[in-house]
């Protein structure tokens, strides 16, 4: 911390050993996940599943990082006096588009080779990607990457938002097959919590990085117009999470599947993770309002960042998990 007139400096190595830890939680989450949620349930796990659900969650964090930073610099030249050019941290779009490149290529290997992990290079039929929906989709992502990765290194990075949103779009399609009943309108609802969750857990990140150069009175200014931002991301998360889950879990087996099923299993954590982080939410934006210094709001600020880190990989066990029978 510095006075009133400084910005935010950062805490030194003790912080940097707690986000190592962190994501090697949240590493461990998705690639150990299926087994544990899987134990006697009668389900059969897929194969590579744990792989497969390091990838997506690699893949969600890479949407995450530059959505949040296009949102929250939008957002920063919303604030009096800093419309021209303000600080900002550097960029991890680039790093982050690589990521979600490797990633989607790794997606796409799988896909290419029939949904199973290929042993060897023969195994994956790259033009036969070409052929299934699935398989457009899987390389529309890796392309989406590669796009969004040289918007980012170019002289006008807010045009990753294209391909971006392409990225989005694809998934919210892959996570609904056509034959599945209705696959538009959960197509719909994915697009949505897809988005705002990239908007407030990216979104989130980067304001606390920008804060570290800001003056105090401006950080706090970001921050309580993220925060205000932010109650409209999670009412509409829980909404369209909600709708989801009832339309793959009916009400009067929800309870059951929640605890009998690996993707209830994992859902429910998931839930849990976001009552964590809503809570978190909530200390913070009452500190920005009533504590004497405003960003004291910044320590359950980063522990809401965590948990929404730990969410994030719960989402990509998820998809690695059968989906739950509508009994």
């Amino acid at each position: 911390m510095t006075d009133s007139r400084g910005p935010l400096r950062p805490t030194g190595a003790g912080r940097t050993v707690a986000v190592l830890v962190l994501v090697a939680l949240a590493a461990l989450i998705p690639l150990l996940g299926p087994p544990a949620a899987l134990h006697g349930t009668g389900e059969a796990e897929a194969p590579g599943a744990g792989g497969i659900a390091l990838l997506r969650t690699v893949l969600f964090a890479a949407l995450c990082i530059p959505v949040g930073e296009l949102f929250v610099n939008r957002l920063a030249r919303s604030l009096p006096g800093t419309e021209a050019d303000p600080v900002a941290p550097r960029s991890w779009s680039p790093f982050a588009a690589a990521a979600g490149f490797t990633t989607a290529l790794g997606l796409a290997s799988v896909v290419a080779t029939g949904n199973l992990v290929p042993d060897h290079l023969a195994d994956i039929d790259a033009g036969g990607l070409y052929a299934s929906r699935d398989g457009k989709l899987a390389l529309l992502e890796v392309n989406a990457f590669l796009v969004a990765g040289l918007c980012a290194l170019s002289r006008r990075p807010v045009t990753q938002v294209w391909p971006l949103a392409a990225v989005v779009v694809a998934e919210a399609l892959r996570a609904h097959p056509t034959t599945e009943h209705s696959p538009l309108t959960g197509s719909a609802l994915t697009l949505v919590h897809l988005t705002c969750a990239a908007l407030w857990a990216g979104g989130l990140l980067h304001a606390l990085r920008t804060l570290r150069l800001w003056p105090r009175t401006a950080g706090a200014a970001l921050l309580g117009l993220y925060a205000r931002v932010a109650v409209v991301l999670l009412a509409a998360i829980t909404a369209t999470g909600v709708c989801s889950s009832l339309r793959r879990m009916p009400p009067e087996t929800i309870l059951e599947q929640l605890t009998g099923t690996a993707y209830g299993r994992a859902l429910l954590a998931k839930v849990l993770l976001v009552a964590v982080v809503a809570a978190l939410a909530l200390w913070a934006r009452r500190r920005l309002r009533r504590a004497a210094d405003p960003l004291t709001a910044c320590a359950p600020a980063r522990a809401e960042v965590a948990f929404l880190g730990l969410a994030v990989a719960a989402s990509g066990l998820l998809t690695a998990l059968p989906v739950p029978i509508r009994w």
